[in-house]
């Protein structure tokens, strides 16, 4: 997208510049991701660069730096543009979290009044911004949020002291079955080791009556984060039971997919490749173990994670819309019966089907 400048005045303030820039073709939003304490896996042009060539999303950033300025700030974005779910702005699709890069309150309203000028210049019907607190800002578009947990583990902690802070009967007694299973692990990002993972990872999704995201998606990561990403593959007897996919940035490591056999789970093969991920992660000198984020009803899994000695925390997601579409947008009479249809057709499709219509619909849902 070309340099637009938006001129902003706001209550008690002087006029300011809202610059939009391309992260992918600007090379101070890496060096500024690279340095800024906020900045996670998510706003890397690893991850941008992955989303735009996987599913089309051309990502912009807007910021009070101009050109020839060093980068301080910056809040990224990307169009998704869907029949089946809306126009829509998303900060940033099919990522935890993306946590707008200010520095105060003052530069955190230009950015987001900047926002709101142009999903009313171009209809969008809402701008969602996933971040790890709530916004506070000041704006005449209507406003809803959405609430998920977020569990992360503190590395500070010697190994011991870190596995003796995961539950005993069900986290570490895995751990020590799956010693006892004599359970063999690989990891890399071979082409072999996507095979052996998208072939679990689609079994795995085909269990929930889900689609698998497009193997595409996982060729795009593997090739725009090299080293940075690692598949971990647990078998027994040779036989491949468990998956799980890690991306490692500044000072965390985040795990973002997993996958497994349910016929061999009881060998607690994923418990073996989380307790290898935070070793591995420990003896790097990172600082955290990600576990990403969780929907407010899976219990089951918030569970889970709390049981690794996780610290639990809240992402507040909020959406702005015009109040034209706001109907629309909170109660989603469109969408809703859509979605059924679409939840209602998957429960009765078999595997080689979920995934054609992964490729097909994932692109939609952002």
């Amino acid at each position: 997208m070309d340099d637009l400048q938006v001129e902003l005045t706001l209550a008690n303030t002087k006029p300011a510049a809202v610059h939009c820039l391309d992260p992918l073709r600007d090379g101070r939003w890496s060096q500024f991701v690279s340095t800024h304490p906020d900045a996670s896996v998510f706003h890397s042009t690893a991850w941008l660069t992955a989303l735009r060539n996987t599913y089309g999303y051309d990502p912009f950033v807007y910021t009070t730096c101009g050109p020839e300025q060093e980068l301080r700030n910056g809040i990224v974005v990307c169009r998704v543009e869907s029949w089946l779910t809306g126009r829509r702005l998303v900060s940033l699709p099919f990522s935890d979290h993306c946590e707008p890069l200010v520095d105060n309150t003052h530069q955190m309203q230009l950015l987001i009044s900047s926002l709101e000028k142009e999903l009313r210049r171009e209809n969008w019907t809402y701008l969602e911004v996933r971040s790890l607190k709530p916004l506070q800002v000041l704006t005449t578009l209507d406003h809803s949020t959405v609430e998920y947990t977020f569990h992360q583990i503190e590395l500070g902690a010697d190994l011991d002291t870190i596995f003796r802070s995961f539950h005993k009967g069900s986290i570490q007694r895995k751990i020590r079955r799956a010693e006892r299973e004599g359970l063999t692990y690989q990891e890399g990002s071979s082409k072999s080791l996507l095979d052996i993972f998208y072939r679990l990872f689609a079994m795995t999704r085909s269990r929930h009556k889900l689609p698998p995201q497009p193997r595409q998606w996982f060729e795009n990561l593997m090739d725009c984060f090299g080293e940075a990403l690692k598949i971990r593959v647990a078998l027994k007897d040779g036989q491949p039971v468990a998956a799980i996919i890690t991306l490692r940035h500044k000072d965390s490591m985040v795990y973002k997919y997993g996958a497994s056999d349910a016929r061999f789970s009881r060998f607690g093969g994923t418990h073996m490749l989380f307790w290898r991920s935070i070793q591995e992660a420990k003896s790097s000198g990172l600082r955290f173990f990600d576990l990403g984020r969780s929907d407010a009803d899976q219990d089951g899994l918030i569970t889970f994670k709390t049981r690794w000695g996780a610290a639990q925390s809240r992402l507040t997601y909020s959406r702005y819309g015009n109040s034209q579409n706001a109907t629309h947008i909170f109660d989603l009479p469109a969408s809703k019966w859509k979605t059924r249809a679409v939840k209602q057709v998957l429960a009765h499709l078999r595997s080689p089907a979920l995934s054609l219509v992964g490729r097909m619909f994932y692109k939609h849902i952002g």
